[in-house]
């Protein structure tokens, strides 16, 4: 499967809307076009793929209880070979749902029901720190890859490269959280500094998904999650990236 790359966002994002719910993607489209977007929607799995093959979008609101193939199993499908940001939409009640959308790939969650405005401050949150990364990656001195622990992280395509040429794909969240580590390598962050720069907010006191990217990203370092090598845990604090860091420059 082939999908467009992602359009950088500007003046009018394209949003897409997957939920079999038909009153509440017409109820968020009129929603979301009143406050400045380009929202289209679509049904289901199926029609998400067909809509992202003939199309571009800068972020996808995804329904974690659709028919047939639900949201999760969509999210991972997607984060096969594009790197778009996902918003999960779960069940206030289903912890372990939102655990298992973020573990996915997704770049953030809204628990129903919700109000409309909490849906666009995270959708405009996440576009904002897409277009901050896209900015970012190639102005360091035109740095191109960020080195550790003979793996590489490249800026441009936004993956990682094994010790053995390997590449691994990185959902945007990843990659972000990642970058973060890697900018700041021996630095304690807390867990609030990286909901913060990650999310736009400070993590609530049940709030696991940054113990949860931390995890995905410890499992494609192949870091030891019962004694990491590469990014510790410093009890009662965050987390620390404890080795060296090279940039490659152009």
């Amino acid at each position: 499967m082939s999908l467009n790359t992602p359009p950088q966002p500007s003046h009018c994002p394209r949003i897409l809307i997957v939920d079999d719910d038909r009153d509440i993607r017409a109820l968020l489209s009129d929603f979301l076009s009143q406050n400045g977007l380009n929202p289209q929607q679509a049904g289901d799995g199926e029609e998400m793929f067909h809509r992202l093959e003939q199309s571009a979008y800068d972020l996808i609101v995804l329904d974690l209880n659709l028919p047939g193939r639900n949201g999760i199993e969509l999210c991972r499908e997607l984060r096969q070979d594009s790197n778009i940001p996902v918003i999960m939409l779960t069940a206030k009640t289903h912890h372990i749902d939102r655990i298992v959308g973020l573990e996915s790939g997704a770049d953030d969650y809204v628990c129903k029901p919700f109000e409309p405005l909490e849906l666009l401050s995270r959708i405009r949150s996440v576009l904002r720190r897409t277009a901050a990364a896209a900015v970012q990656e190639p102005v360091s001195r035109e740095a191109l890859r960020l080195r550790f622990q003979g793996w590489a992280l490249d800026l441009m395509a936004r993956h990682l490269i094994s010790p053995t040429d390997v590449v691994v794909s990185l959902s945007g969240a990843e990659f972000r959280l990642l970058k973060l580590f890697l900018d700041h390598p021996n630095r304690v962050l807390s867990r609030d500094q990286l909901m913060d720069w990650m999310h736009g907010r400070e993590a609530g006191p049940y709030d696991r998904s940054i113990d949860l990217q931390v995890s995905r990203i410890r499992l494609k370092v192949q870091d030891d999650a019962k004694s990491p090598a590469i990014i510790k845990t410093v009890r009662s604090e965050g987390y620390v990236l404890t080795v060296p860091v090279e940039v490659e420059y152009r």
